[in-house]
């Protein structure tokens, strides 16, 4: 009964502070890569392709990472993965400092900075403060998640401001030894886990294996694999091109960077609004919801060529968009076992990264082929409906199998 109390109770509410606070601390590397990526490039004498190769080898860093910590967060607590992510920082700052050539400099990224730094407190810390919530989930999901948004918002200027000062190396180095001086304390502070509901039975042999929502466990995650992967596509554009958008309509890319801070801190109000919103619509309903919006906001940027349009859709785009990732989540809590809530959130919250690493992609290859925004736009637009289509066929399977299985607490 005491750890009972514990749920929703002041003291989950400050394990929820430490989680943003470590989420938007060692997320550094998400937004590293891009601002040291001139500098490093300037240094080795690379082409623009060549210097690309660390941001390709982060995400792909970290969308293994997600997985990998998120198992162990299921069977050690998230403290655990915490740990090694604040060690893997201050490693991989080491790393990167002293690399003697873009392709070291790209492995430091994708297995320390990527794969056991930034991935152990994105995943794994949204699961875990899951568990500490029930009637506010939705919020505390969604404020765990706005923390890489956090550290969208404060890192850039500050990592720009120490390459102009001390060097690209030994800003990489503060980097890392600031992250082990925060993290690793902060990091205790996860060390209590709440005992777990016992696993259900397992089914006799040769009866029907257990269904969520209609779907064989894998298949439901299957589904929302897909669904991360298509709204990221559609993310991608805007997020990923708007400063090269900007530079292409002659305003410069100093608009294009305002245009995409003011999109994520857009994000942040958009997150604790749909956090507010998903404790009482639920998760499936806000996937939808969220997706319905994003699409209507990629519309937006089609006649939008003034400044001052830009601005304003960059606002709007970051206030529809920002509820759909901890949506998912918050879905895989209400329809799996909380003893697997670390695994399956870092599958589902992984595939979105590999939409946004996709969606960029994908839409500087249509820029080149055509010349123009517009192709990738509508390129968006159509995975972005691939993206509500999922999820209203999860809501509607949601609806009809209503009451046939009960939600995980």
């Amino acid at each position: 009964m005491a750890d009972a109390a514990l749920i929703d109770s002041p003291a989950a509410w400050r394990r929820l502070g430490v989680a943003l606070l470590l989420s938007a601390i060692g997320s550094v590397p998400m937004w590293a890569v891009v601002v040291m990526l001139p500098a490093v490039q300037a240094e080795f004498g690379t082409a623009r392709a060549d210097a690309s190769l660390p941001y390709t080898m982060t995400m792909v860093g970290f969308v293994a990472g997600g997985v990998l910590m998120g198992r162990l967060s299921d069977r050690f607590g998230v403290m655990v993965p915490v740990l090694i992510g604040a060690v893997a920082l201050g490693l991989g700052g080491v790393a990167a400092a002293m690399a003697p050539g873009i392709l070291a400099f790209g492995l430091a990224y994708g297995l320390l900075l990527g794969c056991f730094g930034a991935a152990a407190v994105f995943g794994p810390l949204i699961a875990d403060v899951s568990l500490w919530f029930a009637k506010r989930r939705g919020i505390a999901v969604a404020l765990a998640a706005s923390g890489n948004y956090v550290a969208g918002t404060i890192w850039p200027p500050l990592l720009q401001w120490g390459v102009q000062t001390i060097g690209w190396r030994h800003a990489h180095l503060a980097m890392g030894v600031f992250c082990v001086a925060t993290m690793l304390p902060l990091a205790f502070a996860l060390r209590r886990r709440l005992p777990l509901p016992a696993p259900r039975p397992a089914a006799a042999p040769g009866a029907a294996p257990e269904r969520v929502l209609g779907l064989s466990p894998n298949g439901l995650q299957m589904a929302l694999t897909a669904a991360g992967i298509a709204c990221c596509v559609a993310m991608a554009m805007p997020q990923v091109h708007i400063v090269a958008y900007c530079v292409d309509l002659g305003y410069g890319a100093q608009r294009g960077a305002e245009m995409l801070s003011l999109m994520l801190a857009c994000g942040i109000v958009s997150r604790l609004v749909f956090g507010v919103v998903m404790d009482r619509i639920g998760g499936l309903a806000t996937l939808a919801l969220g997706s319905a919006l994003q699409g209507v906001a990629l519309l937006l940027f089609l006649p939008a060529d003034g400044m001052v349009a830009l601005y304003v859709v960059s606002a709007v785009f970051g206030l529809f968009q920002g509820g759909i990732v901890p949506s998912y989540a918050m879905i895989v809590r209400e329809n799996f076992p909380p003893s697997q809530a670390g695994t399956r959130v870092g599958i589902a919250l992984s595939s979105t990264l590999v939409g946004m690493a996709l969606g960029g992609w994908m839409a500087g290859a249509i820029f080149d082929a055509t010349g123009s925004y517009d192709a990738a736009m509508w390129n968006g637009i159509a995975w972005n409906l691939v993206n509500l289509a999922i999820a209203l066929w999860l809501l509607q399977r949601g609806r009809r199998f209503r009451g046939t299985r009960p939600a995980f607490a």
